[in-house]
């Protein structure tokens, strides 16, 4: 058998690598099984009743090994190590001198605060980032998002410089037949980037983007939303590197399955100590595969891709996105001891990343960044029983045709963005495609492939059991604890007067609402105001009438409602929820209790973890992501003129 994986498993995986990919790895599986059988003919003693036997005693014997290593402490880095970047060495080394100057890689966790990162830092989690820390190598300098703090506006803003009109994760465009916008649309996000992008975005010189929401005009991108055009992106030589080793898959499968088996432990110890808040209704289903994606096969894959791109050493630099923690603390907790394990883990990932940056002929800075953080707190809905939509609907002097919004599916986007492009793939396997466009013939609508959620609310406003953006005259989205709300009858956005005229309960039902901190509206007389329970802040003059229902966020905010108030599509109406700054908690309008999108709390502090001779922060505090951009950017010239220190 061990003959076999050395002679033959190479060439086979390389020549079926696009349905090994196509796959996600499983049809590793086969051929590995395969093999065990060909042995069987050529070992005495060992005898297979037939292939499926030999596939199934082969995924045995990977997992076994794979558990024993995990029970046995066996130095799984190690491992790593030999199977991984000493291949990669071997194949990429060259005669070709590197690039006289360094290159920066940038590891963003997604979701993560300055203040969960110190923490996990301090109570052992993160025992490399410690390291990096205390040995002054790397140093950590905070930053406050915009109003918008999810991944949409900031990763615009950090990799393109531009987050203008990016009001929140989704938004109504009026004019365009109330179309929602989605920042993780297989076809918005393209759209977006097209909107904000000048082509000087900050991987545009000799760029490599990894696993983003945009692109920063990287011409080397691999599974970034906004680019995603062709399968074939997926058959790269870093992805052979993954697949080609079947221990490897192996290994990281049996991780996937573990780690569905945790997230139904951890969601089980929530519900028997009493743990709250907790959304165990969230947690059921597909959820824990979907989870296992995220924190386990996506995080592998991305650091076999860094691995290789850092010992080719052709990028000046390279962005990849983790989003592991994200996507645990929405339904965790920020501060659960679930939500910090998975840092663990990826601290142990990014000690294999820079432990490549010593062995590569190019160095890489490494620098680790957040694009928001998360705040914390139980649901709007838990809290009063009433969802958003509920309250602005009872609200109304009469029954409203409405639209909404108030959940976000990311990690069925990734496998709807996939399953779209194989079943419209061009120059593809043609096999492959019909047999893809068959199965998702019923799911596809404008040639969007839908699955999960959102294709259970197309279904449903088919059937008339939701109305459809295009037909309501209500529209209630969700980010978070931002709320927007839209009236379709006024195509542009509609004035303070105008609004209560139409609707005189609907302001002072908001704002006197326990779960509403303030809303922002237009005056056709005033301009923009922050109106809350007991006050007024006039967000042109900076005047305040009453108390200030401001007071309890951040001293940028007004600044970042008044810039939000230029935007587009800003909606008619923009409510954040309560802010408790004893308990440090707040109210998603969606159903997670670590949630990201509005004003309060720590979901607006993320961090930068740079060398620590990089002197990002010289000109004062960063506020906003576009600001990232333009430091972020102007180290990378300063790397590449040789005029930054080493």
């Amino acid at each position: 058998i061990a003959l076999f994986n050395v002679l033959l498993w190479p060439v086979v995986t390389r020549l079926m690598l696009r349905f090994v990919v196509f796959s996600l790895g499983f049809f590793t599986f086969l051929l590995n099984g395969l093999f065990f059988y060909l042995a069987s003919f050529f070992v005495t003693g060992v005898v297979f009743r037939n292939l499926l036997v030999a596939i199934v005693s082969a995924l045995l014997v990977g997992v076994f090994n794979t558990l024993i290593a995990n029970l046995l402490s066996i130095d799984d880095d190690a491992a790593f190590y030999r199977s991984t970047v000493e291949r990669t060495m071997r194949r990429l080394r060259s005669s070709k001198p590197a690039k006289s100057y360094p290159g920066a890689l940038f590891l963003e966790i997604d979701g993560c605060s300055e203040t969960i990162f110190r923490r996990a830092i301090d109570e052992g989690y993160m025992p490399n980032m410690a390291r990096w820390l205390h040995t002054g190598s790397h140093r950590i300098v905070g930053w406050e998002t915009d109003l918008s703090c999810q991944t949409g506006a900031a990763q615009a803003g950090i990799l393109h410089g531009n987050n203008h009109n990016i009001p929140a994760f989704r938004w109504v465009e009026k004019a365009n037949h109330n179309r929602v916008i989605s920042s993780n649309g297989p076809k918005d996000s393209p759209l977006i980037e097209q909107r904000i992008s000048d082509g000087n975005g900050l991987l545009a010189r000799a760029g490599a983007a990894r696993a983003n929401l945009f692109s920063g005009n990287a011409q080397d991108d691999l599974m970034v939303y906004s680019t995603l055009t062709s399968l074939s992106q997926f058959y790269r030589p870093s992805y052979y590197v993954f697949f080609s080793n079947p221990y490897n898959f192996l290994r990281t499968m049996t991780l996937v399955v573990g780690e569905v088996l945790r997230e139904l432990w951890e969601c089980r110890r929530q519900i028997r100590r009493g743990v709250w808040p907790r959304i165990p209704e969230k947690r059921r289903g597909v959820y824990p595969w979907v989870r296992a994606i995220a924190t386990i096969l996506l995080r592998d894959m991305s650091v076999y891709t860094l691995v290789d791109d850092i010992f080719q050493g052709k990028a000046d630099a390279i962005y990849a996105t983790f989003y592991a923690y994200d996507e645990v603390a929405h339904h965790s907790g920020v501060e659960d001891r679930d939500a910090f394990v998975v840092l663990h883990e990826l601290d142990k990932a990014f000690a294999r990343i820079e432990r490549a940056t010593h062995e590569a002929d190019r160095f890489y800075h490494v620098v680790v960044l957040a694009d928001h953080g998360q705040s914390k707190g139980a649901t709007f809905k838990q809290r009063y029983g009433v969802t958003l939509k509920d309250l602005v609907v009872s609200l109304l002097p009469a029954a409203i045709k409405t639209h909404h919004e108030l959940d976000t599916h990311e990690g069925w986007g990734h496998v709807g963005a996939l399953v779209t492009e194989v079943a419209h793939a061009q120059g593809e396997s043609k096999v492959m495609n019909r047999a893809v466009e068959r199965v998702t013939r019923k799911r596809t609508l404008d040639g969007e492939v839908l699955v999960g959620p959102e294709y259970q609310q197309e279904r449903d406003e088919q059937a008339g059991r939701q109305v459809a953006p295009k037909d309501a005259e209500l529209i209630v989205l969700a980010s978070g604890n931002l709320g927007l709300i839209y009236f379709t009858a006024w195509q542009e956005r509609m004035t303070l007067e105008q609004i209560d005229a139409a609707f005189p309960n609907l302001i002072p039902g908001l704002i006197t609402h326990p779960g509403i901190g303030f809303i922002m509206v237009r005056s056709h007389q005033y301009g923009p105001l922050a109106l809350g329970a007991e006050g007024v802040y006039h967000l042109q003059s900076g005047q305040i009438e009453g108390e200030n229902p401001l007071a309890v966020f951040s001293s940028y905010l007004p600044q970042h409602l008044l810039r939000t108030d230029s935007f587009e599509h800003v909606p008619d109406i923009l409510v954040n929820s309560f802010y408790d700054p004893a308990k440090d908690e707040a109210a998603a309008f969606e159903e997670l209790i670590g949630f990201h999108g509005g004003a309060g709390g720590n979901q607006s502090l993320p961090f930068l973890f740079v060398p620590s001779h990089w002197a990002i922060d010289a000109d004062g505090p960063i506020v906003g992501a576009e600001e990232v951009h333009r430091r972020l950017k102007r180290q990378l010239a300063a790397l590449r003129d040789g005029t930054a220190e080493l």
